[in-house]
């Protein structure tokens, strides 16, 4: 069995454009080389971009000696758990994608934060339509 989400299932892909992951494998995965634990699978905004950068996390300017292309809101993105907590706390969190979101995150962020900044779509986005009429 491989990596664990927030939901207990299996760790679904977070994106592959821009490739993200602490491993650079689209996924939130997370492991003793990794001392920032990124594995919250946010979906960046303007305004978390920009309180990132206010904490000193500039996720916006690209930097290709460490493969990052810089975000532009809608990008998906396996940010840390402590730098989506602190936007947490300070009111600009970004959208997050639960069944992305590697189980390791629950050590320090609630639940139910996450829960409270979903956006998570169901693998049958039919479940999504209008059944009416």
């Amino acid at each position: 069995m491989g990596a664990r989400n927030v939901l207990g299932g299996e760790l679904e892909p977070c994106g592959t454009d821009p490739l993200t992951g602490f491993y650079r494998d689209g996924c939130c995965n997370t492991g003793p080389e990794d001392g920032g634990s990124h594995t919250v699978c946010a979906v960046v905004t303007s305004e978390f971009l920009e309180h990132q950068r206010s904490i000193g996390n500039d996720l916006s300017t690209p930097m290709p000696q460490y493969r990052f292309p810089g975000l532009v809101p809608g990008d998906r993105w396996c940010v840390t758990a402590a730098n989506w907590l602190r936007a947490y706390q300070d009111g600009l969190a970004a959208p997050v994608v639960l069944a992305s979101t590697h189980e390791r995150a629950l050590e320090i962020i609630p639940i139910t934060a996450l829960k409270q900044h979903s956006v998570d779509v169901p693998a049958d986005a039919s479940a999504l339509e209008d059944k009416g009429h």
